[in-house]
């Protein structure tokens, strides 16, 4: 076959499987509903049970209900005949997951959640099936064909089961009021995270390590200090200890350009950017990258209201900071 034949294979594998899920999509009905509100009120876990490639799905399903605040995991159907029904308590609902709803060992397990009394709800392609008979409720995930070349693999059952699982546990996020914050919370380690949760504050320099100089030194001395301190610049300061501009690489360059060296020995007052880019330590690190991107800085001074109306600097954030954080 041709390179062209093959691609126009690969695409017709996925259209096959977008035709299913938007027919799905029309299809399903209140029962979506019904089973979101139960896994909802559940005050146990969600078992997700399933065996094959259903299994593959379940896990996945069990993973997003989790990270979702839902309370889930999976349990491989021949393994809970052999001892892992143990994890099953009461107050828990199983999520049965089987294309034919005849699977041996899905069917084997379902005496004992019925004997805890446990819900039970069915994602299969079987209406008529064992397992959709003994659910509480059945949410039919029957496919006309699966989308692979010889019509035999699970592929478009597959997809259909796991948006499914996708579908309801979007509607527990509903029901739960959950919010991005929230979702960083359970996912503090991940990348989402860290950018949802992490403040000025969390990643600033602290006041021993912050540049800073009095209004009247000279820009000689404010040179030693952003060499001392490495930030490529410095606060400059009233006698208050209130900011009143800053002094940067930038600037030192510029100056030099415009008068050579001898204004080293000139007040750095005369020298400094009067309206620094400024952050409060409380706003999200994320706030910080996009002010730097719209005024084409690489370090915010991090500052506090003063009892008299100027601010106060606590600290300073650099790019390389938020870069080794893993925000930006």
């Amino acid at each position: 076959m041709s390179d062209e034949e093959l691609l126009q294979a690969g695409r017709t594998v996925v259209l096959n499987e977008a035709a299913e899920l938007v027919r799905a999509a029309g299809e399903i009905g209140m029962e979506m509903v019904t089973a979101s509100r139960m896994l909802y009120e559940c005050t146990g876990r969600v078992v997700v049970v399933g065996m094959g490639k259903s299994g593959h799905v379940g896990r996945k399903i069990a993973a997003t209900l989790a990270s979702l605040g839902t309370p889930s995991f999976f349990l491989h159907a021949a393994e809970g005949s052999h001892g892992d029904l143990g994890m099953v308590c009461c107050g828990d609902i199983g999520l049965f997951i089987s294309n034919s709803g005849e699977t041996a060992e899905v069917l084997t397990i379902l005496p004992y959640f019925n004997r805890l009394g446990a819900k039970m709800i069915a994602i299969t392609g079987g209406k008529d099936s064992t397992l959709a008979r003994h659910a509480d409720i059945v949410i039919h995930s029957g496919v006309a064909f699966e989308a692979d070349p010889l019509r035999l693999a699970p592929t478009s059952s597959t997809t259909l089961q796991l948006v499914i699982g996708d579908a309801l546990a979007g509607i527990v996020t509903l029901l739960r009021g959950l919010r991005r914050d929230d979702f960083a919370e359970l996912h503090p380690g991940g990348a989402l995270g860290r950018r949802l949760l992490t403040k000025i504050s969390d990643v600033m320099c602290t006041q021993g390590e912050l540049p800073k100089v009095k209004r009247d030194v000279s820009v000689k001395d404010a040179l030693f200090e952003i060499t001392d301190k490495k930030y490529g610049a410095t606060c400059v300061l009233n006698e208050a200890g209130e900011l009143v501009g800053i002094f940067t690489d930038g600037d030192l360059r510029r100056l030099l350009e415009r008068c050579g060296v001898e204004a080293l020995n000139s007040p750095i007052h005369e020298s400094m950017t009067r309206s620094p880019c400024v952050i409060e330590p409380t706003r999200l690190a994320t706030a910080a990258i996009k002010l730097m991107e719209e005024r084409s800085v690489s370090a915010l001074v991090v500052v506090t209201p003063s009892p008299t109306g100027g601010l106060f600097p606590v600290g300073m954030v650099h790019f390389h900071e938020l870069l080794r954080s893993g925000v930006a």
